[in-house]
Order: C-alpha cells, then sequence, then structure tokens
C-alpha cells in the first residue's frame, strides 16, 4: 500500500525537492502552499513521471486557522496522512525592534504555532495505524542565539527542542521523527528574509536538491538530526561544544551584520 506524504511549503525549495523525493519512492502527495500554479506545474511533472496521485490544498500558514481547515478538508476527501513534511517557513534580516511586530507574529504562526498544530492533527492517527512519519525542516540557525534575526532563530530553536522530544516520546510506536537543519541554501528563504534588510556578510550555499536528499536519507533511516554538510556539522559541533554561548551569539550577530 502506497504512503501519502503532506508537505507543507511545497511550491519551492526544499520542500519541493522533498516532493520530488518521496515521489521517486512511488509515495502518493498532498502540496500545501500558497503558489497554486507552482504546485500544479509540480504535481504534472510527478504525475507524468512517477504515476502517483497527487493533491493540492491552497493554504496560508500565517493564518491560525489554515492547519484545522487542512486537516478537515483531507479528512472530507477521505485521505490519510502517513507522513507529515512540516516544511513552510520564513524569517527576517533585522533588529527585533525595528521589524515589523505583526509579521514577526507571523514568523511564529507559521515556523511553530502551525507546525505544532499539524503535527497534533496528524500524528494520533499515526500512531493509532503504528506506522508513519514527521520530518520537519529546521535550520543550524536553532542551535545558536541569532542577533538581528532574533525571532527566527528562536523559531527554529522550538523546532529542534520540539523534534528531538518528539523523537524520543514515539520511540516503539512505528512513527519516525526527524528534524533536517540545513544551513545556507538556494532557495526563496533569501528574497523573503531580506524583504526589509540586506546582510553584509554572504555566505556559500547548498542546493536545495542536496539538502533535500541528504534529509530525506536520514528520515528513512529513523535518524533523529540530519545537520546537512561537513560545513554545518562542523558549525553546530564546535560552535555549542567548544564556544561559550556569549562568543557563539556575537559571532552570530557579525554573521547577521546588515548593510547600511
Amino acid at each position: 500500500m502506497k504512503e501519502t506524504v503532506l508537505i507543507t511549503g511545497a511550491s519551492s525549495g526544499i520542500g519541493l525537492e522533498l516532493a520530488k523525493c518521496f515521489a521517486a519512492d512511488k509515495s502518493n502527495l498532498i502540496l500545501v502552499a500558497r503558489n497554486t500554479a507552482a504546485m500544479e506545474t509540480l504535481a504534472t511533472e510527478l504525475r507524468s513521471k512517477h504515476e502517483i496521485e497527487i493533491h493540492i490544498i491552497t493554504a496560508d500558514l500565517a493564518r491560525p486557522e489554515s492547519p484545522q481547515k487542512i486537516h478537515d478538508e483531507l479528512k472530507g476527501r477521505g485521505l490519510t496522512v502517513d507522513v507529515l513534511v512540516n516544511n513552510a517557513g520564513f524569517g527576517l534580516h533585522g533588529s527585533f525592534a525595528g521589524l515589523p511586530l505583526l509579521r514577526q507574529l507571523e514568523i511564529i504562526q507559521v515556523n511553530v504555532a502551525a507546525l505544532v498544530a499539524l503535527t497534533g492533527l496528524f500524528v494520533p492517527g499515526m500512531i493509532e495505524r503504528k506506522r508513519g512519519g514527521v520530518l520537519n525542516v529546521g535550520s543550524v540557525a536553532g542551535f545558536f542565539a541569532g542577533p538581528n534575526m532574533a525571532v527566527y532563530y528562536a523559531s527554529k530553536a522550538f523546532v529542534l527542542s520540539f523534534s528531538e522530544a518528539l523523537h524520543e516520546e514515539l520511540r516503539g510506536t512505528g512513527v519516525s521523527v526527524t528534524n533536517i537543519c540545513p544551513g545556507p541554501t538556494e532557495s526563496n528563504f533569501s528574497a523573503t528574509a531580506r524583504g526589509y534588510h540586506i546582510r553584509k556578510k554572504s555566505a556559500g550555499k547548498m542546493s536545495a536538491a542536496v539538502v533535500a536528499q541528504i534529509g530525506y536519507a536520514d528520515f528513512r533511516g529513523d535518524k533523529c538530526l540530519s545537520v546537512t554538510g561537513w560545513k554545518n556539522k562542523l558549525l553546530t559541533g564546535i560552535g555549542t561544544t567548544l564556544l561559550p554561548r556569549s562568543v557563539a551569539r556575537k559571532l552570530i550577530k557579525k554573521y547577521n551584520k546588515l548593510k547600511k
């Protein structure tokens, strides 16, 4: 029996590439994002290539009611979610006091509240069926405090802690939990984050396809944390074990320094 995988933020970047990974394994897909046209284009490509079922739901996870609406719509269609991929998320560059408060609260709504809500809505069914999985897309940012991206870094710290806790809670239930922790990645993230300010220092980026492939393999291997790339492994290893937090946050502040 084919599994059905729900992927949020599936219209571009890591979400789109994860959809390709699951499709290659013949999983049926439920794509969720705001960009309907992009999802339809992806669905046409993947249906033709892999002969799978793909369902599209247009939703904005910045709206608090969206997770429940998604759940109810799928229930109405008679669809069961076997794997939940919480990929949707965004961040903003700028000082906390200098950025619009409502926009920063939307970061928490998308990156944290919607992720928890969707997990809470779909995981009980997985436990009952004794099979399934949750793949959360976090960030190496979750390992640090992030001056000039304070809310984004804090949101990913929540995802990191939440994912690790669930991984242990669900051990032995047949339901796995993996948190992908990429560093800078080629995607639409930068365009959104830099809508207000531009970071002075640039960094080498991994392709979204490579990040997705690494994360997908680690998810299938039931790995709790998937830090993608040796540079990110080195960064999180040294940054969390050798550097005092007071030093780490000063370095992150320098990295996130904004152009004037």
